[in-house]
C-alpha cells in the first residue's frame, strides 16, 4: 500500500505541475500578464519544494508508466479543446484536482506536506478567479480602436448620440452624466446599455460602478476619486470592464497595482471637456506604453484628441483613441466617428469596414 501511495503521489505531482504551467503560459503569452504568470510561476516552483521534502526515491521508484491500467483509457472529448480558453479551464480544473488528491495522500506520509499542499489548492482557486475576471474584460476591450464619451445629462441627447456612434463605427461608448439624477441616470443607463448591446458596441458608464452593474452595462470607467478597482471588483456580478484614469506616470503605477481592464491616459491636449486639466502631452504616452508593456492592461489616450492631431497620438504607440467633443459636438457625429475609424486604420495598417 505504501507503493499504491507514492505512485499516486507521482502522478498528481506531475499532473499538477503540467497544469501549472498550461495556466503560467497562457498568462505568459496570452495575456502578457507579469502579475499573473508570476503568480502561476511562484505556486508552481511552491509545489516542487513541498514534493521535494518526501523521499524521491520512492516516488520515482514506484512509478510504473508501463503497466499503468488507465494508460489506454479515453472517454469522449477528453482532450477536445475548442480555443486557448477552454485550454486554460482545462487546465485550471485539472490542476486543483490534482493538489486535492495531493493533498489527501500526502496527510498519510507528511503532514506538514499536505498542510503545504492544501494552501497551494485554495491559492489556485484564487488564480484562477483572478485570471478569468482580468482576461475576460481585457478581451472585450481588446478591439476598441475608437472609444466615445458623451458628456451630457439629457436623456434625449445621450440616447440619440448612442445610436449615431454605434452607426459610426465607434468600438466602445462610455455615459458621462454628472449632474443627473440616480433615478433618471439608472433608467438611461438601462436603455443606453441595451443599445450597445444590440449595436454589438460596448456599453461603459463613468463613476458609478453601482449604476453600472444595475444597469447590465458593459463596464465601469473610475476617476482618481472614486472606487478602487478591488471594491468594484466585489460588487461585480459578471467580470466587468474596469477603466481607471490617469494623469501622470505615478498614478499609472499605482494603477497598474489594482489591475484595470485599461487605463485611461490623459488630458493628452487642453481639452473643452476638462479645462482646468493639465495636459499631459505626447512624451507621457510614450512613458505609458513601457509601464504597461508587461501587464497586460489596455489603454486609450484622451483629450483634446481631434481628427488632425490623431497621427501625433499614435505614434507614440497608442492604439486604442478616446474623444468626446470631436464626435459629440460634430454637425454629423456619425460621419466624424467613420472619418475617425478610417483615420485609425489606416494609421495601424489595418482595413475598415468603412473604406
Amino acid at each position: 500500500m505504501e507503493r499504491a501511495v507514492y505512485r499516486i503521489i507521482d502522478a498528481n505531482f506531475n499532473r499538477a505541475r503540467e497544469a501549472a504551467r498550461v495556466v503560467e503560459e497562457f498568462c505568459r503569452f496570452a495575456l502578457n500578464s507579469t502579475w499573473l504568470s508570476r503568480r502561476a510561476k511562484e505556486l508552481r516552483h511552491k509545489l516542487s519544494r513541498a514534493v521535494a521534502r518526501l523521499d524521491t526515491g520512492m516516488l520515482l521508484s514506484s512509478r510504473d508508466t508501463l503497466n499503468d491500467v488507465g494508460l489506454g483509457e479515453r472517454v469522449e472529448h477528453q482532450l477536445t479543446r475548442g480555443d486557448l480558453k477552454e485550454c486554460l479551464t482545462a487546465g485550471c480544473k485539472r490542476l486543483t484536482e490534482a493538489l486535492r488528491t495531493l493533498a489527501e495522500l500526502t496527510q498519510t506520509v507528511d503532514t506538514s506536506v499536505s498542510r503545504t499542499i492544501e494552501d497551494l489548492r485554495y491559492d489556485a482557486y484564487t488564480l484562477e478567479k483572478d485570471i478569468f475576471t482580468f482576461a475576460e474584460p481585457v478581451e472585450k476591450f481588446r478591439k476598441v480602436s475608437l472609444y466615445v464619451v458623451i458628456t451630457s445629462d439629457l436623456p434625449a441627447e445621450i440616447i440619440s448620440l448612442t445610436y449615431k456612434c454605434a452607426a459610426g463605427g465607434a468600438d466602445c461608448v462610455q455615459l458621462r452624466a454628472k449632474s443627473m439624477d440616480d433615478d433618471r441616470l439608472f433608467a438611461t443607463s438601462v436603455e443606453f446599455s441595451k443599445i450597445c448591446r444590440d449595436e454589438g458596441v460596448l456599453g461603459i458608464v463613468n463613476d458609478r460602478a453601482d449604476i453600472a452593474i444595475a444597469a447590465g452595462a458593459d463596464g465601469v470607467h473610475l476617476g482618481q476619486n472614486d472606487l478602487p478597482v478591488d471594491c468594484v471588483r466585489k460588487l461585480q456580478m459578471t467580470p466587468l470592464i474596469i477603466g481607471k484614469s490617469t494623469h501622470s506616470s505615478d498614478q499609472l503605477v499605482s494603477a497598474c497595482g489594482e489591475h484595470p481592464a485599461y487605463v485611461g491616459l490623459g488630458p493628452v491636449f487642453a481639452t473643452e471637456t476638462k479645462p482646468a486639466a493639465e495636459p499631459v502631452g505626447l512624451e507621457y504616452l510614450r512613458q505609458a506604453m513601457r509601464i504597461l508593456a508587461e501587464t497586460g492592461i489596455r489603454h486609450v489616450a484622451i483629450g483634446g484628441i481631434t481628427i488632425d492631431n490623431i497621427e501625433q497620438v499614435m505614434s507614440t504607440g497608442v492604439e486604442s483613441i478616446c474623444v468626446c467633443s470631436a464626435v459629440t459636438k460634430a454637425a454629423d457625429p456619425t460621419a466624424a466617428c467613420k472619418a475617425m475609424k478610417l483615420k485609425i486604420a489606416a494609421l495601424r495598417g489595418v482595413s475598415s469596414k468603412f473604406e
